[in-house]
């Protein structure tokens, strides 16, 4: 089994076409090609973790962080990263990222938070935009059926709730090949005139290759006209952090010395208490200042998070309580979900789930 493998097995899962524009998410380091002997999960990337891979045969680590994140002008082992890549190469250890391709999944970061707390009746917080893509292209009259449910089989025609979503019309084509051409009907250098079908099918943003491929192979013509546009429409099921529902409601202080002890967080950091109950929970792992507005949208009583900065408290407006449980520990969840994950999927290798606590930041 090769690298190649697993990576495709984990992008199924996190499909890349989800992470954020600003991210540096897949293999960052390594030949996809290389025979795997075992995969390291971890939440980052270190010496120590690199040193964990060599010790237990290890040459992939796939790791929710990216140790690259910026350019690398030189690698000299001057800071932390240079070393870690320094180290990976000498030893011939992949790494790949997954990030924020793993933060927008509903079985991402997020769930792993909900999970902790016993969240029901879940939904996306922050649902995508961008990632919904429609299909236009032109077919044959005779051939509409079967170009349609070859694009359906192949996943188009999906969107929110809805699947074999299309529409039609009706129209004339023309075309004149070239002496270079061999068209389907008609002859090469003759105008012909066809009765065509414009049809228009939805698709998710990941499976356009996939989409394309299946066109090609469906469609009669020797030269397939399309285009792909971007639709506005979200996607409720992929996005940024999530909103769930407690049980039964708390009392605020109950309720932050439960995430407390849920996320083994070494002190919380809130907003001011409103002295009402906490039932409506929103989630967001990692540095989450931007779900604020959303969280307050939708009537959440609180938004568990990260990286708060000081007037970003003051946002609460008294209608919520802002937590900000530390960055690693919100994330500490991810690393699980991806080795379970792995380890159903690939039962013939080891899958290691990392040892290491990787939080930069310690507490007096």
């Amino acid at each position: 089994m090769t690298i190649k493998e697993v990576t495709q097995a984990i992008e199924e899962f996190a499909p890349l076409a989800y992470a954020e524009d600003f991210d540096n998410v897949g293999l960052l380091l390594g030949d996809q090609n290389t025979k795997l002997t075992g995969v390291l999960v971890t939440l980052d990337t270190l010496e120590k973790t690199v040193d964990e891979a060599i010790s237990k045969n290890c040459n992939l680590i796939v790791s929710f962080h990216p140790i690259i994140f910026g350019g690398l002008k030189k690698i000299t082992g001057k800071n932390y990263v240079e070393r870690v890549v320094l180290k990976a190469i000498k030893n011939e250890i992949a790494i790949y990222a997954i990030h924020t391709a793993l933060d927008n999944m509903p079985h991402g970061v997020s769930k792993g938070m909900c999970d902790a707390l016993g969240l029901k009746n879940r939904s996306v917080l922050i649902p995508k935009s961008g990632v919904i893509k429609k299909l236009t292209t032109y077919v044959p009259k005779n051939e509409v059926i079967s170009v349609r449910e070859a694009l359906f089989a192949a996943g188009a025609g999906n969107i929110g709730n809805y699947e074999q979503c299309s529409f039609s019309t009706k129209g004339k084509g023309t075309f004149k090949g070239n002496e270079q051409s061999n068209p389907t009907v008609g002859k090469a250098g003759e105008l012909q005139i066809e009765k065509e079908v414009q049809l228009n099918v939805t698709f998710e943003a990941r499976l356009q290759s996939s989409i394309l491929k299946t066109l090609f192979n469906a469609h009669s013509y020797e030269e397939v006209a399309y285009e792909i546009t971007t639709l506005d429409n979200t996607n409720q099921n992929i996005g940024m952090g999530m909103l769930g529902e407690l049980e039964t409601p708390q009392d605020e202080r109950s309720f932050l010395e439960n995430v407390k002890k849920v996320f083994d967080a070494q002190g919380i950091r809130h907003s001011a208490l409103r002295d009402k109950p906490v039932q409506k929970v929103a989630v967001l792992g990692g540095s989450g200042s931007f779900a604020i507005g959303a969280a307050m949208a939708s009537g959440a009583d609180a938004l568990i998070t990260a990286d708060l900065k000081y007037h970003q408290f003051y946002q609460a407006e008294g209608q919520l309580i802002l937590a900000d449980i530390g960055h690693y520990e919100s994330e500490q969840f991810t690393k699980n979900i991806l080795t379970d994950y792995l380890t159903k999927k690939f039962t013939n290798f080891a899958v290691v789930l990392s040892d290491e606590n990787t939080n930069p930041i310690k507490y007096l």
